[in-house]
C-alpha cells in the first residue's frame, strides 16, 4: 500500500510540475514582434533619431526603398545617408499611422501596411503630406528587419523631389531609373 501511495504521489507531482512549467513558457506572437519593430521605426522618424530608425532596417546593400517622391534608394548605407541629411533639416515631426495591418507570410517574413499623415518643419517651412506605406520585413536571427519599403503619397508635387543618394563607388548593380513625369 505504501508503494502504491508513493507511486501515485510521484505521478501527481510530475503532472503538476509539468502543468506549472508549461504555464511559465510564453510563446511570443510573431505579429506582435513585427508590430514592435514597425513602432520603433515610427518612433525613430518622429524623434529624428537616425540610429533608432536605421536599427530596424536590415544592414545590407540589398535593402530597397521606393520613396514617397518617386525615387528609389538601394543599400543600407545610402538609406542612412539620406536619413541623416533629411533629419538634419527637419524638426517638430508629427507622424500618425492608421489602419496598421501586419500580415505574416511565413515564420520568417511579413509585411506591414498602413495609411500615414506627417507634418514637419523642413528648413523652417511647414510641410504636410499623407499617403500609404508598406514595409516588408524578414526575421534575421531574433529580430525583424525591414528589407523593402514602399511609400506612396496621396498627392505628388514636383517640389517634393529630393536627390537620390548615389550608389557606392564601384557598385555595378543596375540602378532603378525614375523618369520625369509627363
Amino acid at each position: 500500500m505504501t508503494r502504491k501511495f508513493a507511486l501515485i504521489f510521484t505521478l501527481i507531482s510530475l503532472f503538476s510540475l509539468t502543468a506549472f512549467a508549461q504555464k511559465g513558457i510564453t510563446k511570443t506572437d510573431p505579429a506582435k514582434q513585427v508590430l514592435a519593430a514597425f513602432e520603433t521605426l515610427i518612433e525613430g522618424i518622429r524623434e529624428g533619431d537616425v540610429d533608432k530608425t536605421m536599427g530596424v532596417y536590415d544592414k545590407t546593400d540589398r535593402v530597397l526603398l521606393f520613396n514617397y517622391n518617386g525615387t528609389a534608394t538601394i543599400g543600407w548605407d545610402n538609406v542612412r545617408s539620406n536619413r541623416e541629411q533629411i533629419y538634419a533639416k527637419t524638426k517638430n515631426v508629427s507622424l500618425e499611422t492608421t489602419g496598421v495591418r501586419v500580415e505574416l507570410l511565413s515564420p520568417t517574413s511579413a509585411y506591414v501596411s498602413c495609411k500615414w499623415k506627417q507634418t514637419q518643419e523642413n528648413e523652417g517651412k511647414a510641410e504636410a503630406s499623407t499617403g500609404r506605406m508598406t514595409r516588408v520585413v524578414r526575421k534575421i536571427g531574433k529580430d525583424w528587419k525591414i528589407v523593402h519599403s514602399h511609400t506612396s503619397p496621396d498627392k505628388f508635387s514636383d517640389a517634393e523631389v529630393i536627390e537620390e543618394a548615389p550608389t557606392a563607388p564601384g557598385d555595378d548593380r543596375d540602378r532603378i531609373v525614375v523618369c520625369d513625369k509627363p
